[in-house]
């Protein structure tokens, strides 16, 4: 069954972040990961103002989500991330 990643991003200094945007697809080819919205226009209805980006990622399977994210690669994409963004990344199990 797929997964998602859904996350919410705010980015406080887009230069550095930029770190982290050239070392995370490494990780997203790896496990098979497909974007599905990355950081397009977007409108909060509910629970306040919308993120500066909102991306939803695809995967085959919840396991192989959890694993990209506990992948080394994505790991090592983070620590580039943090002090530069602040993010809340969820996985969700798709229906069948």
């Amino acid at each position: 069954m797929k997964a998602y990643w859904i996350a919410h991003v705010d980015v406080t200094d887009a230069e550095q972040y930029t770190q982290y945007t050239s070392r995370a697809p490494a990780a997203f080819a790896k496990y098979g990961a497909r974007f599905l919205a990355r950081g397009g226009r977007s409108e909060a209805l509910e629970g306040g103002p919308a993120r500066q980006r909102n991306v939803v990622i695809e995967f085959d399977s919840y396991e192989q989500a959890v694993a990209c994210y506990e992948s080394a690669e994505y790991q090592e994409a983070k620590a580039h991330r943090e002090g530069v963004a602040v993010a809340q990344i969820v996985i969700v199990e798709g229906v069948v």
